[in-house]
């Protein structure tokens, strides 16, 4: 029962003017005088005291106005607005309390979509806006986002709890139980914009009111369970009537209600318990409403919330309840899909629609905790086995490890979140534990199958791997209740980067975890845990791109000395040789080879050619006159090739933004780019792989003399995915210093790199770096259609599996094939048969051609569109293109001998 008209939005506006001056800066600041800043424009002036800003705001406004409209062929909006946004960045950059954001908004008639938008359309040149307002804009979006959300959530949710019947008192509890929602949230939560948690925290200010409020008022499933939680008490005899007791609050929870409320709400009763008794038992108690029978004054809660809101300053929550403009958003129209055949369904089928932010976290929790209710916070019994089988039985420290981090966790958990939700970092670490049990047992089954051996005692005694493999289990229980987001350089009011934020690499800061480190368990705890939903693959595959971009290349990272030795190896010792670039990504190293690396010999201690030594084998040793050298690291070589085609596949993606007229500069760029992450990798030192690549770029095309400057790059740089603009902003100079990619460029890059650049510009250029190969990700997704080759139409499809909550979605405008389910028209067999069959063509002349049939190479799944041939191993796909093409020949032969037999039934006609 939403409200569905404005009705106290004007009231309230009349509340928060008053209240500016509460939130004003200091009462020592002077208020803004007008004779100081007469050469400024009228209207900006007017803007300014309408905001009740001070001087030093006026005039650090009106300098960015200034450089905002020298550095703009147009203006982009009109001028109030552009100063409004001005206003807005100044006040942040001084630290200044004045105005909210939503009286900002008002002042110039714009939403908060609409105001942010603008402000990155100001932010043409690298010093317009600072990495302090980026911080701010990106947190206030978040919590604006995560505060749509919920709202939308709260009317839909008490639609199913309230009557229409009384719509006065109706609204006005609707009222009371938001914005004491808005309260409990800005006081028991330190993250704000936490979904889940705050999600929790509603069902619990919902809990509260339903228990209160008038039986009338609410729809019968909620009156039939407040009437058996309030059923009258036993009556008491005249006798010992004197002697009873008076009447009781009632208690601090109605378990039954709350247990109705988590399932119509598809949450865990467990922990919305957990939030009850910890964070919002605290809240109540603060307010003192703990075992009262009365609903709060809705004035009473509003005043008190206004406290919050001009101490955060920015949008007033409460303007949800009266559809206020400023917290709309523009309705877009979806845009008609055309959707691939599917199998027919009964008409009365309803589709699912799309989910909302908050049930698509609720149906991801609920997976979670599904797939894991079968693995215990234990050891089993097989795991028990592995170690028992080891030299030394690591049953007690990996005991004794799981509790100490345990107990870091949760308290480093509720360091961020609030002090109160300490019981919630433990739930959240019991499914991590469960997790990291199930997958290390996982790994170990795979390893002795692939190496037949049981004893894993070296491994299963590195404290390194198994704090890995936990953090990489506890990410992704974090990533199922976060979302897939990542660390964006949080700032507090003051300026100092704070703990808010449970986003990756925060597991790593708790652990204090190199990424490095990290790294080496990503790809094989992937594909040890199958039940993984394609989101959490995705965002582990993020997070692997994340370290190789920039976290591993910290100041304190191992990466360094592993460089460092293999330099000193000499130049036949490369990380990973250029010559293997355009190659496919093939390795066959586990977590195990990793972690347990340097376990392969260097190129000058190589066991003979016939040698058939297992990978866990030890070093040959060296021939008498040859000098001890250093195993080559494994993990430092799978990083290298990982690295190189990350770094290709984004100088890619930015050089198709900008120079695809000069189609020679790409290989240029790429072989410097290369060069400079082989040999000058100390550039990499606090660094991010992007600053490298822009400055890469530049630098071709200054000693190419083609016109393209560093704001082009970077504005295209910024529409790429995946992108901050911390990175262009925020680089570092020398020790402590930091500036903008143009200044890095001057005085680090090109400094570094000045003869290796020039001569790129002599008749005799430097050998080209070859293209790396670019693969499919290697986390491949067991519902993602493949594509047939020799055809850009053609998908094949596996079956689905039932247990899968989403849809898997297909190409659009792409004919897909589902093998099991029918199709369409017999025209599309028609041409899926034609495509097929021209795959056996050349099975069928080289069986012309020779009496021995040579076997086909295994073709791989390109990226780009065309068919490459493969020496190795058939896979799982070279399988599954021959039996498309077997059942494509049966078919073509069945038709063949059907029309045979047509036409001699026809001749036999009389």
């Amino acid at each position: 029962m939403p409200p569905k008209k404005r009705n106290s939005g004007a009231a309230q506006n009349k509340e928060m003017k008053p209240s500016i001056k509460n939130a004003s800066p200091d009462k020592e600041n002077p208020d803004l005088s007008i004779e100081k800043h007469q050469e400024k424009d009228a209207d900006f002036m007017t803007l300014c005291q309408s905001l009740q800003v001070i001087d030093a705001v006026c005039d650090r406004a009106w300098t960015i106005w200034k450089a905002v409209q020298a550095s703009v062929d147009k203006v982009l909006d009109t001028q109030k607005r552009l100063w409004a946004a001005c206003l807005f960045v100044a006040v942040i950059d001084l630290e200044v309390a004045s105005f909210t954001f939503t009286q900002i908004l008002k002042a110039v008639d714009l939403n908060v979509k609409q105001f942010l938008g603008l402000l990155k359309k100001m932010d043409v040149n690298l010093d317009t806006i600072s990495t302090k307002v980026n911080s701010a804009v990106t947190r206030l979006e978040k919590k604006y986002d995560v505060s749509r959300a919920l709202y939308q959530r709260f009317e839909k949710t008490c639609s199913k709890i309230y009557t229409e019947d009384s719509e006065a008192k109706g609204k006005e509890i609707l009222r009371s139980c938001w914005t004491m929602f808005l309260l409990a949230k800005g006081r028991a939560l330190q993250m704000e914009d936490d979904l889940v948690i705050s999600f929790h925290l509603m069902v619990c200010v919902l809990e509260f009111f339903i228990r209160r409020c008038p039986p009338s008022l609410l729809q019968p499933l909620y009156q039939s369970v407040i009437s058996t939680a309030q059923s009258p008490p036993t009556r008491t005899s005249r006798r010992n009537q004197s002697k009873a007791k008076p009447r009781q609050a009632p208690p601090e929870v109605d378990v039954q209600l709350l247990e109705t409320l988590c399932k119509e709400n598809d949450c865990s009763v467990e922990e919305v318990k957990s939030v009850y008794q910890t964070s919002f038992s605290a809240f109540l108690d603060s307010m003192s409403l703990s075992g009262t029978r009365d609903l709060p004054q809705a004035t009473d809660l509003s005043k008190q919330y206004e406290e919050l809101y001009f101490k955060s300053r920015d949008f007033d929550s409460r303007l949800f309840l009266d559809n206020d403009e400023t917290l709309l958003t523009p309705k877009v129209e979806p845009m008609p899909v055309e959707r691939t055949p599917r199998k027919n369904l009964p008409e009365d089928v309803v589709l699912i629609p799309p989910q909302t932010p908050v049930r698509a976290a609720m149906n991801s929790i609920a997976q979670l905790r599904v797939d894991l209710i079968t693995s215990g916070d234990q050891p089993s019994s097989n795991l028990a086995v592995y170690f028992k089988n080891c030299t030394v039985d690591p049953t007690e420290e990996v005991l004794q490890r799981v509790e100490s981090l345990g107990l870091l966790f949760s308290q480093r958990f509720g360091q961020a979140v609030g002090p109160r939700c300490v019981g919630l970092g433990k739930q959240r670490f019991t499914l991590g534990i469960r997790l990291y049990y199930r997958v290390m047992e996982s790994m170990l089954k795979s390893e002795e199958k692939r190496l037949s051996v049981q004893n894993f005692s070296k491994l299963l005694n590195d404290s390194t791997f198994h704090t890995s493999l936990l953090a990489c289990a506890l990410e992704v229980v974090m990533a199922t209740y976060g979302g897939s987001t990542f660390k964006n350089g949080g700032y507090s009011n003051g300026g100092v980067p704070v703990e808010t934020d449970l986003c990756f690499p925060w597991i790593l800061d708790v652990f204090q975890l190199t990424a490095f480190d990290f790294y080496k368990v990503i790809e094989s705890f992937i594909k040890a845990e199958p039940s993984l939903s394609k989101d959490i693959v995705k965002h582990l595959e993020r997070c692997e791109h994340l370290i190789m971009e920039t976290i591993a290349w910290r100041e304190d990272s191992p990466l360094f000395e592993l460089l460092k030795r293999t330099r000193e190896e000499g130049p036949v010792e490369q990380a990973e040789p250029p010559a293997t670039l355009n190659q496919p990504l093939q390795h066959n190293h586990t977590a195990a080879d990793l972690y347990l690396s340097p376990v392969r010999p260097s190129s000058r201690t190589l066991p003979a050619p016939e040698s058939t030594a297992p990978p866990s084998s030890q070093p040959s040793a060296p021939a008498p006159h040859q000098t001890p050298r250093h195993p080559k690291s494994n993990s430092l070589s799978l990083f290298y090739k990982k690295l190189y085609r990350l770094a290709y596949m984004r100088l890619k993606m930015l050089y198709t933004q900008l120079l695809t007229s000069h189609p020679e500069l790409e290989p240029i760029m790429w072989t410097l780019f290369q060069h400079t992450l082989q040999n000058e990798y100390e550039l990499m030192r606090d660094r991010h792989l992007d600053q490298l690549m822009m400055s890469a770029m530049y630098a071709i095309c200054k000693v190419k003399n083609v016109d393209l400057r560093f704001k082009t790059i970077v504005t295209a740089y910024k529409n790429m995915p995946n992108t901050n603009q911390e990175t262009f902003k925020h680089v570092l100079i020398r020790e402590g210093q930091y500036d903008s990619i143009i200044v890095f460029y001057n005085l680090v890059f090109m400094q570094k790199l000045k003869t290796n650049i020039l001569q790129y510009a002599s008749p005799r250029p430097p050998t080209l770096s070859p293209i790396p190969h670019i693969p499919r990700s290697p986390y491949k997704f067991p519902n993602s259609p493949l594509r047939v080759p020799g055809s850009n139409n053609v998908y094949i499809s596996p079956m689905k599996s039932p247990t899968r909550m989403s849809p898997v979605m297909t190409p659009r405008t792409r004919i897909l094939v589902s093998i099991g389910e029918s199709f369409g028209t017999t025209d599309k067999f028609q041409k899926i048969n034609a495509m097929v069959n021209s795959s056996d063509r050349s099975l069928k002349r080289s069986l012309d051609m020779s009496s021995a049939p040579k076997p086909l190479k295994r073709l791989r799944f390109d990226v780009e569109g065309q068919d490459e041939a493969d020496e190795s191993k058939p896979g799982e796909e070279s399988r599954l293109i021959q039996k498309l093409a077997e059942i494509g020949s049966t078919r073509t032969r069945m038709q063949e001998q059907k029309m045979k037999d047509d036409a001699e039934s026809e001749k036999d006609k009389p």
